[in-house]
């Protein structure tokens, strides 16, 4: 637990699980920082592309990574990403962004690099705030495993599918989502090889989406966390 001054919520999740927009939306109602790690993945990768890093160069990666000059916003109501003073909010939810994160994701020394600043950043915000919802793939097990909430949001390959065809492509026909499959279900393959997203750990609570819309979701994840700090909703 992180006392009275700070309390962390922790969600990981999938691809397609309704982590990052269920985060975002109960840390905007709860009125607490947001930090999407998922995004400081993707600005790696933009970050390695913009500086002609070969992604298959493990070593080279890493060093590009400790050395990126990464700002991420944490205020849910606008959480801008910029690099060196370059805002690339929109550049990193690129396809071609999307298709290669994995490469990036995966470097073992590039996880140590973000993860030391994600923690300094979930305690900084955190404390300001008053609190903090951090949502991500590894969050509640090794991130932030003493959060005050630990969440794992999961939704069936169907329903994940769906979402994110109708988020990139504007519906879930099935050419879209045949299209999307490999961007989703590859990227959990692959990055399920460095961290454990699929299944709640002990202590996780799991809310199962697959069935609820965005607004089910948060109220279902609101309600844990008042369950789980013992309060009463208001």
């Amino acid at each position: 637990m992180n006392g009275p001054d700070l309390v962390v919520v922790a969600i990981d999740g999938p691809s397609g699980s309704g982590k990052s927009s269920v985060a975002r939306a109960v840390a905007s109602r709860l009125r607490y920082g947001y930090l999407d790690t998922g995004a400081m993945y993707r600005a790696a990768t933009w970050w390695c592309l913009d500086q002609h890093v070969d992604l298959t160069d493990a070593e080279g990666v890493a060093a590009a990574v400790r050395a990126m000059p990464l700002t991420i916003g944490t205020d849910p109501e606008a959480p801008g990403v910029e690099v060196g003073g370059t805002d690339i909010s929109v550049p990193i939810r690129t396809t071609e962004i999307s298709t290669q994160v994995s490469a990036v994701a995966t470097n073992l020394d590039v996880r140590d690099e973000l993860r030391r600043r994600q923690r300094e950043i979930i305690g900084l915000v955190g404390r300001e705030r008053g609190g903090i919802v951090a949502e991500g793939r590894d969050i509640t097990t090794v991130v932030a495993p003493d959060s005050d909430v630990r969440i794992l949001l999961y939704a069936s390959e169907e329903a994940r599918l769906a979402r994110r065809s109708t988020e990139l492509h504007g519906n879930a026909s099935t050419a879209n989502v045949e299209a999307t499959r490999d961007q989703i279900v590859r990227r959990d393959r692959d990055d399920s090889t460095v961290s454990s997203f699929m299944q709640a750990a002990p202590g996780v609570s799991l809310i199962d989406t697959s069935d609820l819309s965005l607004q089910g979701s948060v109220e279902a994840v609101l309600d844990q966390i008042a369950s789980d700090l013992g309060r009463i909703r208001d």
